[in-house]
């Protein structure tokens, strides 16, 4: 393994190094005790701030007294120690560099040594030579890439400024690849199995690779809030060639429709791959997704987020503006501010010795290119905290969360002459719940109190007040309450069936009303873009004194299921899966594509069906063989343009 450089210098009896051996197997001490096993990986993988062994053989037993030598790591393309981009470490305590290194036990000519990097060090790989001192200079390895290490950020470690004290929440938030992002709306939500899969083959070196594009410095890479802010960057396309490419059009004709996706792993080698061609298509929770998958690959703990009711404030007053034109109708040209059903972004846990205290624990980043942020599209980290407390003014991007989860939204009725009048002002409507996944079981955890106090509380008003003298505009105005109100009845539709929307009318007044009522129903992305106006009525209402009315009209939606079944799960046995499909449909499903994936059982498997007729049924049938034992699952996506959104998984427990 470690070759030598080796001089003609007559002076055999110095000491030369045989072998090296990074004990970089799973079941081997360093991968054990750094929770690195999981790794598919040829390599050594350990964590920064916790001491990990190499093995070293010399060709004679090692004397401490006269022998010296040192273990040098250096990465990037021209190491210097002033950068920390080259470190020796040596084996005495009367000589130490910025790494602690140690000799833990010595048995005939192998040297087993001690290595402890600092807690600030460089996350990457790092390339390892031996030195030994001699009166003819340095006798040194030759270059070998089987004792590569990489170095990564250490959870576990409370030197680390991402250390979190709670081994559940680590298991989680670091150790666990499978996740369920929710999505839908406030009051039906709906979710979805994601495999992170930041284990497996390849996926580090595509997460180092994302630093390489961003020409992020070497000498930053220590730094997690540097590093979380450059990846929130890189994550997507806009400005810099990133990871994903946004789309939100609904025509995905040149690459992956967002709802097609089931995992992280595909998107992250293909970018790799291809050395840094931008991925088509991303939303929200794909851009979510991935960035979940960077973050835990390099051992920063991190969790997916969903806002529901997610506020987009596009112009920077920390309100939403949502102008009426004189008949009530929206006015889309001059609203920019927009109110997502949902919108997914990603918290990762650090310290924060940049702001005051208590601001540190769980902060907001977010990849899905939204606002620009010091001239690229990026957003965070922010501290939770702070966002709670109205404290807005630290960095990064805390006014912009703020408004997604605590801005009042105020409606607007523009005159002809330009005018606006305030004609409503809701200010609960926005970020009405906060969703992720619980602690290692597939429930939801609600953590909307950890971004806001209760609506209409003493300490509600208090943080306004504060967020106000940072530049949040709260609307003022006292307006009459109207005696007569509208509410849309709860709808629950099933993709596919006919529906019927039902207004309620009630007149709070002693007198008669005639209502004109404007009744429109649009076909909406999540972001709450609109597509196609579907519904169109002008109808009148008449309500008697203090009566209710109701108004019903008729709509239609389209959908379906997907099965899977499995067998008997053993390691490293042959096992089969199914996905079943039948088409319920009166219309042709066309290009409908496939994908299954299972972290730790199977890689990702696709395919394609040019058309399945109304009526009919597909069974596809693929052979795999798990790698590991434990909990985990398989899922898969079935996405076609007329029918999105379609899952399908399995729980397995995987016997040795």
């Amino acid at each position: 393994m470690g070759n030598v450089v080796r001089e003609v210098t007559g002076a055999d009896e110095f000491l030369d190094i045989c072998d090296v051996d990074v004990l970089k197997r799973p079941q081997e001490v360093n991968k054990q005790e750094h929770h690195t096993h999981l790794y598919s990986s040829d390599f050594l993988i350990v964590r920064r701030a916790q001491e990990f062994q190499i093995k070293i053989t010399f060709d004679r037993p090692y004397k401490p007294a006269e022998d010296k030598f040192a273990v040098e790591f250096a990465i990037g393309p021209s190491p210097q120690y002033s950068k920390g981009t080259y470190i020796p470490v040596f084996p005495t305590v009367e000589r130490q560099s910025i790494w602690k290194g140690r000799v833990i036990e010595t048995s005939d000519k192998v040297v087993t040594m001690g290595i402890t990097p600092l807690p600030e060090c460089i996350v990457g790989k790092y390339m390892i030579y031996i030195g030994v001192v001699t009166p003819y200079g340095i006798r040194r390895t030759r270059r070998d890439p089987s004792t590569d290490v990489y170095i990564l950020f250490n959870p576990w470690s409370s030197a680390d400024p991402v250390f979190l004290d709670d081994e559940e929440e680590r298991e989680e938030c670091v150790m666990n690849e499978l996740g369920i992002i929710y999505h839908g709306a406030y009051d039906d939500v709906s979710e979805r199995a994601w495999n992170y899969g930041q284990f497996e083959f390849g996926v580090l070196d595509a997460c180092l690779y994302i630093m390489d594009k961003a020409d992020m410095p070497l000498s930053n890479r220590g730094d997690v809030i540097k590093v979380t802010r450059v990846a929130s960057a890189m994550l997507n396309s806009r400005d810099d060639d990133g990871v994903l490419v946004g789309n939100w059009s609904g025509d995905y004709t040149y690459g992956v429709p967002p709802t097609s996706w089931t995992g992280s792993v595909e998107i992250l080698l293909d970018y790799l791959n291809t050395k840094g061609t931008p991925v088509c298509y991303a939303q929200c929770w794909v851009y979510a997704a991935i960035f979940n998958s960077f973050l835990r690959c390099l051992g920063i703990p991190s969790r997916v987020v969903t806002n529901f009711f997610s506020a987009h404030d596009n112009d920077g007053n920390l309100k939403m503006d949502i102008i009426l034109d004189e008949n009530g109708k929206l006015d889309r040209n001059r609203t920019k501010d927009s109110i997502w059903n949902y919108h997914c972004w990603n918290e990762c846990y650090m310290a924060r010795p940049d702001l005051p205290s208590g601001f540190g624990g769980w902060q907001v980043v977010d990849a899905t290119p939204q606002e620009t942020s010091d001239g690229m599209f990026r957003c965070g980290p922010a501290s939770v905290a702070a966002i709670k407390n109205g404290q807005i003014c630290y960095p990064f991007d805390a006014p912009f969360v703020f408004a997604e989860v605590n801005s009042d939204v105020v409606f607007y009725r523009r005159h002809k002459d330009g005018t606006l009048d305030v004609v409503k002002v809701n200010q609960t409507h926005v970020g009405r719940m906060v969703l992720t996944k619980a602690v290692l079981h597939d429930g939801r955890r609600d953590i909307t109190n950890q971004y806001k106090f209760p609506e209409g509380t003493p300490e509600e008003r208090t943080v306004l007040e504060k967020a106000e003298e940072f530049g949040c505009q709260r609307e003022k105005s006292t307006l009459s309450k109207g005696d007569v109100d509208v509410e849309i009845l709860n709808l629950d539709v099933r993709v596919g069936d006919n529906f019927n929307v039902t207004l309620q009318f009630n007149n709070h007044s002693d007198q008669r009303r005639t209502a004109d009522v404007y009744v429109t129903g649009t076909v909406v992305y999540y972001t709450g873009v609109p597509s196609a106006e579907v519904v169109f009525n002008t109808p009148k209402v008449k309500l008697e004194p203090q009566q209710t009315t109701r108004l019903e009209r008729e709509g239609t939606s389209s959908g379906s299921r997907l099965q899977r079944v499995t067998g008997s799960p053993r390691v490293s046995e042959e096992m089969y899966v199914s996905v079943e499909f039948t088409n319920s449909f009166k219309f042709n499903l066309e290009n409908v594509d496939l994908r299954m994936e299972g972290p730790g059982i199977m890689a990702l498997k696709y395919k394609q069906y040019s058309l399945i007729a109304p009526g009919t049924s597909i069974t596809w049938t693929e052979t795999f063989s798990p790698r590991r034992a434990g909990s985990t699952k398989l899922m898969a996506s079935l996405d076609c343009a007329a029918l999105r959104q379609v899952y399908g998984e399995t729980e397995l427990t995987i016997q040795p």
